[in-house]
């Protein structure tokens, strides 16, 4: 045996030399801020694809109504079974802009639009979204737009 011994491994909270507590004060500051834009940035992801999925799950239920031609009776009476509430049957152009206005947010113009061109919309609240329908003069949905409350 030798009496030779090993130096003692390194524990954390000892700095070695040319190590200051200031660059080790820099050095965790960064990580901290490294890792709030890391969790940031995960977290704003999340919640645009938790976004993105619910407006495709209406838009393509709406889209696949739409092909199905239903009429105005039809199509009130399935969504009022099912739960979604009509909340407005605008008859006048005003009447369309002041619901646009307070549901539609930033699709009012499209709303609008979608309305000049058909004669008939319903607006239902459905969960988390509010469903513009546009229907013919023979009370058969040709249209929508759907929009987040």
């Amino acid at each position: 045996m030798s009496d030779r011994r090993d130096p003692p491994p390194p524990h954390l909270g000892v700095l070695e030399p040319g190590h200051s507590p200031v660059k080790r004060g820099w050095a965790l500051a960064a990580a901290s801020v490294g890792s709030v834009l890391a969790l940031l940035l995960a977290l704003g992801l999340g919640s645009w694809a938790f976004d993105y999925r619910r407006y495709q799950q209406h838009e393509g239920r709406l889209r696949r109504l739409v092909e199905k031609a239903p009429t105005l009776d039809r199509v009130e009476r399935g969504l009022e079974d099912e739960g979604s509430h009509l909340v407005a049957s605008p008859a006048a152009p005003a009447a369309l802009a002041e619901v646009a206005r307070d549901r539609a947010g930033a699709k009012a113009a499209e709303v609008l639009e979608k309305g000049r061109r058909w004669p008939v919309t319903r607006v239902f609240e459905a969960g988390d979204m509010v469903y513009f329908l546009f229907f013919d003069g023979d009370g058969v949905l040709r249209d929508f737009t759907c929009a987040s409350r």
